[in-house]
């Protein structure tokens, strides 16, 4: 439906499906993105697992789970970006979705967390690596959605638990993306978007309070 509404305002757009968990299902994505639109100025890496452990109930399992999702992917497009973009000596930008969980840490979720904190190390080294062709920016959320633990009233006061009195919303976090792809200065560098909450103390998870 989105692609259909792009296209309908005039605007180029394609849908691809690919496993992000599969290296070489997700180096096909550029090069057809590419081939559909003719070219590729940036990535955002938003796709994300989110599974529950602790320290407790960590298994080597789960964290590849959530490394081959949140954090390995995002490397592989960033890299296929560069490539594309030596091809015909452009610039363009990654951004990547983070967590403000990484400034504001709890005990809940522990290999997400430790995928987030993997990616964010990656925003800062991709920058130096790739740079000047491509910009490696990384958004921090807080609380946006709802979730299988978290939702209706609960989500509602949980959301409001910040010095701003809210966290981010989808249309906040949107609205950063933008301004990351479009500041040519920016690169290396987390942008935190969740009302302050990274600012506050929490002994536990939003979903587990």
């Amino acid at each position: 439906a989105t692609a259909a509404d792009l296209r309908a305002l005039g605007r180029r757009a394609t849908v691809l499906c690919a496993d992000l968990s599969d290296e070489a299902a997700t180096r096909t994505l550029v090069p057809q993105a590419v081939a559909d639109l003719g070219r590729l100025d940036a990535v955002v890496n938003s796709a994300s697992t989110f599974e529950y452990d602790t320290a407790r109930t960590f298994s080597y399992a789960l964290l590849e789970k959530h490394l081959r999702a949140n954090t390995a992917p995002a490397i592989v497009l960033a890299q296929a970006l560069a490539e594309h973009l030596l091809t015909r000596q452009g610039q363009g930008a990654v951004v990547n979705l983070l967590d403000q969980k990484l400034w504001n840490p709890n005990p809940d979720f522990l290999s997400y967390t430790l995928s987030k904190a993997a990616l964010e190390s990656a925003t800062t080294l991709l920058a130096l690596a790739l740079a000047p062709a491509v910009r490696v920016v990384g958004v921090a959320p807080g609380l946006t959605l709802t979730s299988e633990w978290l939702q209706g009233d609960d989500f509602a006061r949980a959301h409001a638990l910040s010095p701003l009195g809210r966290s981010s919303t989808p249309q906040d976090v949107a609205a950063t993306v933008a301004f990351a792809l479009a500041n040519r200065s920016m690169t290396g560098t987390t942008l935190l978007v969740d009302g302050g909450q990274h600012l506050q103390r929490f002994e536990r998870d939003f979903s587990m309070m």
